[in-house]
């Protein structure tokens, strides 16, 4: 089993609240913008653009970094249900990882935060891919001792996360919280493509007994 990351493990409020304060924007007017992108299907970076046209989100990253100001997350801004599903996962003998559009800060904050629970962290900066991009998730099948039928992935959008990972033959979870795991609920797909629905993780112990029992 493994794991997406922003808004499946991770509550990303606080970081895109920081990124409306770096654009001098008040946090409500960037997150309704936001989400009227994302309800749209564009792409989230869009946003920017409509407060800054021509921003770069990467180089971005690189001045707020410079400027003392790097993106970053900590235990404080995990879903409570992480920790308890996690160690409910593992106690049960399941081998789990985490892989997500993540940059390199990112993936070292991860490795801090779950280097003893996970059994493998990777980001698309590790491996030069990112999703949708069907070559993350064969670089994601290549670092999972597994058959990708037998791989679960875990996320919280349909685009990025359940569409491309069904389509690389991987079974597939939908947590839907966050941004896109609201505003897609509405989505035919949504009912039709994941083999799991669920509100918390802490249901995933029961929903992988039962696809377990239906296989």
């Amino acid at each position: 089993m493994t794991f997406d990351v922003g808004e499946c493990l991770v509550d990303e409020s606080r970081e895109y609240g920081t990124w409306a304060d770096w654009l001098g924007v008040p946090r409500h007017t960037f997150s309704a913008m936001f989400g009227a992108v994302i309800a749209q299907g564009g792409d989230y970076r869009e946003t920017f653009q409509v407060f800054r046209p021509g921003f770069d989100l990467d180089k971005e990253r690189e001045v707020r970094t410079a400027a003392g100001q790097a993106e970053c997350f900590g235990e404080e801004n995990l879903y409570p249900d992480v920790r308890p599903a996690l160690a409910a996962l593992r106690g049960a003998g399941l081998w789990l990882g985490i892989a997500g559009n993540q940059t390199v800060r990112a993936g070292r904050i991860l490795r801090e935060l779950f280097a003893a629970d996970v059994d493998l962290i990777g980001t698309s900066d590790d491996w030069g891919a990112s999703k949708p991009d069907p070559a993350f998730f064969t670089r994601l099948a290549e670092a999972v001792p597994f058959a990708p039928e037998e791989i679960l992935y875990v996320g919280d959008r349909l685009d990025n996360d359940i569409r491309p990972a069904v389509t690389a033959g991987m079974k597939t979870v939908l947590v839907r919280r966050g941004p896109w795991g609201t505003i897609q609920r509405a989505d035919p797909e949504a009912a039709r493509l994941p083999h799991l629905r669920i509100d918390s993780l802490t249901e995933l112990p029961d929903g992988i007994a039962t696809l377990n029992a239906e296989a």
